[in-house]
This record gives structure tokens, C-alpha cells and sequence, in this order.
């Protein structure tokens, strides 16, 4: 095992949370490939027996593993994953100096270092590890993703594209060459001073409590919690926040440059009212129509192997029961998957739909037979060329002797 520095960790319980009595708590720590000794709570779930499934978490950006990263690890260790939630570097209880410093690459590196940890761990099954990254760690944990291939799941939630952000200003208000030169001539300028003078400046936390009225409500709702209900001492966000210049490498490296080329699964999560949900939309947009580039779904599972078998098909039957008045789950994925064949040469050109349910009166297939001409009409050589419901069967078997089987044998027999 790689050594680690030794650190001056907290051992009393001192999270903003309370401790649930479901899981078991330690510290521990590990190092990354720059030599940084991390930090992190993990927490195990009591009585668990065998290897178990484990997830590496990190964020907010400026936040402490004693703030909602460590909640969120304690959550999901109460639903049976081993878990833990780790300080990046040069931040809170981990190592690396100068301190409060920010970096897209040793960030990155942090939570494969996590992952290095964990598939060394006795206890987890290295087949099994995932990453939950929020907020500043939500685009790191996705351009981790893009990079890793142990890691087999990826949950973001409330992302932010530190890169974007930096680069861009809030909103991208700030996406032109002249705003970012004047950005990086006063930062630059600032580390010409602060050199000589020999020491960083900080660019502050969240405003002081109460907030102003007329602040954007994002920024109240920072202020209530890093400045309130989840203040901590260890947190930047809580305090003086960033060295001023502590992220602006972030302004010449986006982060989710090949997040479309992810392989495993991912799960982006942002409200609706959120102001950064701007972000979240952005990467999933660029990662879910991959496909169209990639020729298959980033996903790598057996959905590309029936996908190809769509590709070069002469003549497609679908077969669906009817569940609430439309297509069953299983026949909505397998087209959203095969989202592929949109730019590919296709060879089918007829499509059948076959379809049965409890219900017999007229209109029961309506809502199968409009998704499905949906997605024919998606491409132009093909058309809806036939279709049999059979209503009024719920029970085993039911169906034998029934007209319609004759109706769809018929069907199929003059396929040609």
C-alpha cells in the first residue's frame, strides 16, 4: 500500500449532521499520485458480511466532508454501500499546500486516488464502485468518469462546470476574449503582489448572515447553510473562502471535454429552479447524444448488441403489452437506447406492432401505436406497416385459439 503522511485528524464526532446508529464511522486516509495525503470519514454499514458495493463522495465545491458530502455518504452506507467522503486537496483536514488552492487536474486526480483506496479495500468489491460528486465536484466527478474505467457509476447532483463558470462568469455573462484577458490581467497582476508580498489573499466566503434582501435567492440559500444551519470551522465556504487566485487555472481547461466518450452509467440530478441547472442540462445533452457520434450507447451493456440487431434487420416486430394505455417500460428503453440507428445506415423499412391487454374496446392500443410512429417517423425509409391487438386477455394462456393469433400469422405470412 502507498504510505501516507500522517495528518491531525478530528476524532470526536464534529458534522453538521447527526450520527445515524446504522452504520459504523472511522477515519481514514490515502494519497493521491502528487504525493497529497486525503482525508476521509467512512462510514460501513453494521453487520454487513462479504464484499460490499462502495462509493467514493466529494463536494460542494468549497464544503467539508463534515457538511453534505458526508451526509449523503452516510445515507447511502445506510442503504448497504460502504462509503466515504473525502476533503480534497490543500482543503479541510486533507494535506497539500499552499492551502484553500483549487486545481481541475490534482481535483481529478483526487477521486481516483479515492478509487485507488477503495479497490484495496478488503472490505468492497472492486467491481463495484461508484462516485457521487456535488456541485464544484459534479462536472470533476464526471470528467473522472470520462477517465476512469473502475468506476462503474456516476451520480451528479446540482452540478457546476467550475471550468465554465470561471472561464464564462454566471449565466455565461462573461463569454467574450475581452472580459476573460481583463480577468486574468488582474488575477495575474494580483500574484505579481501577493509573491512579494508572501502571502495568498482569500476572495471571500458566503455573505454574512442575514443576506440582504435584494440578493439573488441562490446566494441566501448558500449564506443559510454554509453561514447557518451547516456552518463549520474547516469549511472555505463557511469562512474566508478560495485564495483569490486559487482557481484560475480552471479558465483554460474544460473539464467535460470527452464526457460524452463515458462508457458507464450516469446520473444527473439538478432542480428545476436551480440557477446552475443550466449545467446539468448542458452535460446531459452532450453525453446522452454521444450515440450519434459513437455509433452505439455510451452505455455498454447488452442494449448495443440488440441495437445492432435493429440496425440490420429487413423488417422490425415490436411486441408490447398494454399497461395504462401505452407501450410497456421494457419497449420504451429498448428505443430510447437505440437512439443510435438515427445517424446510421439503416436497413429496416417495415414495422409491425403487436400488442395485447386486459382491456378490449377501441382505442386500448392508441398510445403504444402513437410512440411507436414517433419513432418511425424519425426515419424517412421506413413506415408503420401493420399492427394486431389483442384486447379482453389477462389470464395464462387465454389467448390460444384466438382469431388474432390467425390475424397476426396472417400478417407476418405476407411479409414479403
Amino acid at each position: 500500500m502507498m504510505k501516507t503522511a500522517d495528518l491531525v485528524l478530528t476524532q470526536a464526532w464534529d458534522k453538521t449532521f447527526p450520527k445515524s446508529e446504522k452504520v459504523d464511522h472511522s477515519k481514514v486516509t490515502f494519497i493521491n499520485r502528487y504525493g497529497i495525503t486525503l482525508a476521509a470519514d467512512m462510514y460501513v454499514p453494521k453487520n454487513a458480511a462479504g464484499k460490499l458495493p462502495a462509493i467514493a463522495v466529494s463536494g460542494p465545491f468549497g464544503a467539508v466532508k463534515e457538511q453534505c458530502s458526508g451526509l449523503y455518504a452516510q445515507t447511502m452506507a445506510e442503504r448497504g454501500f460502504l462509503t466515504i467522503a473525502f476533503d480534497p486537496s490543500f482543503t479541510g483536514e486533507s494535506g497539500g499546500e499552499p492551502r484553500y488552492m483549487a486545481s481541475p487536474d490534482i481535483n481529478t486526480e483526487d477521486f481516483q486516488a479515492a478509487v485507488d483506496f477503495l479497490s484495496n479495500c478488503g472490505k468492497v468489491d472492486p467491481d463495484r464502485i461508484g462516485i457521487i460528486g456535488i456541485c464544484g465536484w459534479g462536472g470533476m466527478a464526471l470528467n473522472v468518469a470520462a477517465l476512469d474505467t473502475r468506476i462503474k457509476a456516476t451520480v451528479v447532483s446540482t452540478m457546476y462546470d467550475m471550468t465554465r463558470v470561471n472561464a464564462n462568469g454566471y449565466f455565461d455573462s462573461e463569454d467574450s476574449e475581452e472580459q476573460r484577458y481583463e480577468k486574468k490581467a488582474a488575477l495575474n497582476s494580483l500574484r505579481t503582489a501577493e509573491y512579494a508580498m508572501g502571502e495568498y489573499s482569500r476572495g471571500g466566503g458566503c455573505v454574512e448572515l442575514p443576506v440582504p434582501d435584494d440578493m439573488p435567492f441562490f446566494v441566501k440559500d448558500y449564506s443559510e447553510y454554509y453561514k447557518g444551519r451547516a456552518y463549520h470551522e474547516r469549511s472555505l465556504n463557511s469562512n474566508e473562502g478560495w485564495n483569490t487566485v486559487g482557481c484560475m487555472s480552471f479558465m483554460n481547461q474544460p473539464i467535460l471535454k470527452y464526457s460524452h466518450e463515458i462508457r458507464s452509467a450516469v446520473l444527473i440530478i439538478h432542480g428545476e429552479k436551480a440557477h446552475s441547472c443550466y449545467f446539468g442540462k448542458d452535460a446531459f445533452k452532450k453525453g446522452c447524444l454521444a450515440c450519434q457520434k459513437l455509433g452505439r450507447c455510451v452505455i455498454d451493456d447488452d442494449a448495443n448488441d440488440i441495437t445492432e440487431k435493429l440496425l440490420n434487420a429487413e423488417v422490425v416486430v415490436w411486441a408490447t403489452p398494454i399497461y395504462y394505455y401505452e407501450m410497456s417500460g421494457q419497449m420504451k428503453t429498448v428505443i430510447d437506447r437505440a437512439n443510435s440507428l438515427y445517424s446510421r445506415d439503416y436497413q429496416f423499412r417495415d414495422i409491425y406492432l403487436l400488442t395485447t391487454a386486459a382491456e378490449d374496446e377501441d382505442g386500448v392500443d392508441e398510445g403504444a401505436c402513437k410512440g411507436l410512429q414517433g419513432w418511425i417517423d424519425c426515419f424517412e425509409k421506413a413506415r408503420f406497416a401493420g399492427k394486431v391487438f389483442a384486447g379482453g386477455y389477462d389470464k395464462p394462456k387465454s389467448i390460444e385459439g384466438s382469431e388474432k393469433l390467425k390475424e397476426a400469422y396472417e400478417m407476418g405470412k405476407a411479409i414479403k
